[in-house]
């Protein structure tokens, strides 16, 4: 598996919602996220944007795993998201699998289910590789 580096998180969304990767292979990508305020809409529910945030940092970050880091970044071009259950608290976990590996784009099938394996979202998300401008 490879890793992340921790030093690049601080300061971004994924640390201010509490993303955590798990696993993190060709195939697939494992997250968590945390139900609580920062996830939160008002009245107490988690809160779409944060389920899509999640969504699309598994595909950015299994893109990422699959690319030429150096020369190469991963951003997202599209994503949608049905959600499907609501959630208060606790923890959602996100699996994300490829459905395409192009040289250009990849596209992301990510379901995001609580701790009892309840589907809460489903989404898709198309990565657009772009090669990165020399400093």
């Amino acid at each position: 598996m490879a890793a992340v580096d921790r030093t690049q998180l601080e300061g971004t969304m994924m640390q201010a919602l509490g993303i955590e990767i798990l696993e993190l292979t060709p195939e697939r990508v494992v997250a968590t996220m945390p139900v609580h305020p920062a996830t939160r809409q008002p009245i107490g529910l988690l809160h779409g944007g944060a389920s899509v945030a999640l969504a699309e940092t598994v595909a950015s970050v299994g893109t990422w795993n699959l690319i030429d880091q150096e020369n190469q970044a991963a951003v997202g071009l599209e994503i949608n998201a049905n959600h499907v259950s609501s959630k208060r608290d606790g923890l959602v976990r996100a699996v994300g699998t490829p459905l395409h590996k192009g040289r250009t784009t990849m596209v992301w099938d990510i379901r995001i289910t609580d701790e009892d394996g309840k589907l809460i979202c489903v989404s898709r998300c198309t990565i657009a590789i772009v090669n990165r401008k020399a400093d």
